[in-house]
């Protein structure tokens, strides 16, 4: 079965993007991106860097952990504003939004279906994994549905903004068992733990 992976950068203090939500590493974000850090993507995660990045950096590699990515519409809207229809035209692309009628892009999926139960059938069928790119909301509701989390984590903290889920999840404590973590020299960590039992 096809597991939905969780992905996404995170500060110290928790939160994924400030509170206006856009995106931090833009033009005029405040989220530092070293060079051992994109080395490091392109080493370990090629398929989660969107084209304009894959096209500079001569980045053929389709990757192997994921081949489908899932984003709400806010996170989708990012790339929207930036001029990109499809971030992501070398994966599978699904966008759950209930207010897009018409999607952008041809290759973009747009779901208005419950999320839950989209996930559960995209599990049953072949394929690599299931990216979780955002936002908040999205994985608030999918919180019970994540098998594994990849926490990018930042050696900073920002006081305050959109966390890793949003109130959508429901009060559910779930341990997590940590299966690999990378410590870079620029102080960010990658930390990757697998869905374990109930917190006790």
């Amino acid at each position: 079965m096809r597991k939905l992976v969780y992905y996404i950068a995170s500060t110290l203090d928790g939160f994924i993007a400030g509170p206006d939500g856009a995106d931090p590493t833009g033009p005029d974000g405040f989220w530092p991106v070293p060079a051992d850090y994109v080395q490091h993507l392109i080493t370990e995660y090629p398929e989660t860097l969107p084209a304009p990045a894959r096209a500079a950096l001569d980045i053929t590699d389709g990757g192997t952990h994921f081949d489908t990515v899932l984003e709400g519409r806010r996170s989708y809207e990012i790339g929207l504003r930036a001029g990109l229809t499809d971030a992501y035209p070398h994966l599978r692309h699904l966008v759950f939004s209930r207010t897009l009628n018409e999607s952008p892009d041809l290759a973009v999926e747009l779901v208005a279906d419950d999320p839950v139960a989209t996930v559960r059938e995209l599990k049953q069928q072949d394929g690599k994994g299931i990216w979780l790119m955002g936002g908040a909301e999205l994985a608030g509701v999918l919180h019970s549905e994540i098998d594994e989390l990849i926490v990018k984590l930042s050696p900073m903290t920002i006081g305050a903004g959109i966390p890793l889920f949003s109130d959508k999840a429901a009060f559910d404590p779930c341990g997590w068992e940590l299966t690999d973590h990378t410590a870079l020299k620029s102080g960010a960590i990658f930390l990757a733990y697998a869905r374990g039992t109930a917190a006790e």
